[in-house]
């Protein structure tokens, strides 16, 4: 008697195995373990974001690479007259890339405190134009540690955009040059820009197109092209 040979039956109904390293990788934030008593690394992993809390000699947050020092109004104030921010700020400068977050200024007012004893409000705005202009280091205010923990969450999670070619230096081609035109109106950036090279072809087309024809490609920013007929 002949044996057949069974072959495996493919079931077509049979979900296909996830492929691990496909999968998106939670972002992670090294947080100093002195923050654990603070909402805001509870909040950002509710998040869904993954948080290892470290020893770090330099700022509180790590995110991607970006270093962050946060202070809530109050710590900011007195760590501001003891002088000891100060150092964190030269600490700071170690990092490419970094951020001060003052937190909760819903909750309290950073020109009115008792801490601010015998401190008029200038100075306190004379060092925080200190720390943008000399020290070159970004400030965000925040409004409570949730808010905060959005403007982290978004730093872990962005990605490299399309930057608009105003923000470059690099030699460009035609089709760049009229974009960087475009660009130069107020209310023009990248995309329409693009939109309009794609669909009239020329700076010429563009500025000679009736303004029914700019308002169906753009809508209202049309307006800025009607303005300007005269003196293209």
């Amino acid at each position: 008697m002949k044996t057949l040979n069974s072959k495996p039956i493919f079931d077509i109904f049979s979900k296909p195995k996830k492929n691990l390293s496909s999968e998106k990788e939670i972002p992670k934030i090294i947080i100093d373990y002195r923050e654990k008593n603070s909402l805001l690394p509870s909040e950002l992993k509710s998040l869904g974001l993954d948080i290892e809390f470290k020893e770090l000699k330099v700022a509180d947050y790590l995110v991607k690479n970006v270093a962050i020092e946060r202070k809530t109004v109050s710590d900011f104030l007195s760590s501001m007259k003891n002088k000891r921010l100060i150092r964190q700020i030269e600490e700071l400068q170690q990092y490419q890339n970094k951020l001060i977050i003052i937190e909760g200024i819903e909750e309290q007012d950073i020109y009115n405190d008792k801490i601010l004893e015998g401190i008029h409000p200038n100075a306190i705005r004379g060092f925080l134009l200190s720390i943008l202009l000399k020290h070159k280091i970004p400030i965000l205010f925040t409004k409570d540690y949730q808010d905060s923990a959005k403007f982290i969450e978004r730093i872990a999670r962005k990605k490299e955009n399309e930057l608009s070619i105003n923000a470059t230096k690099k030699s460009r081609n035609k089709k760049e040059q009229m974009q960087f035109i475009l660009e130069g109106f107020p209310g023009i950036g990248p995309k329409t820009a693009k939109k309009l090279l794609k669909e009239f072809k020329s700076l010429k087309n563009i500025f000679n197109a009736t303004q029914e024809e700019l308002k169906t490609s753009i809508g209202k920013k049309s307006v800025i092209f009607s303005l300007i007929k005269e003196d293209y």
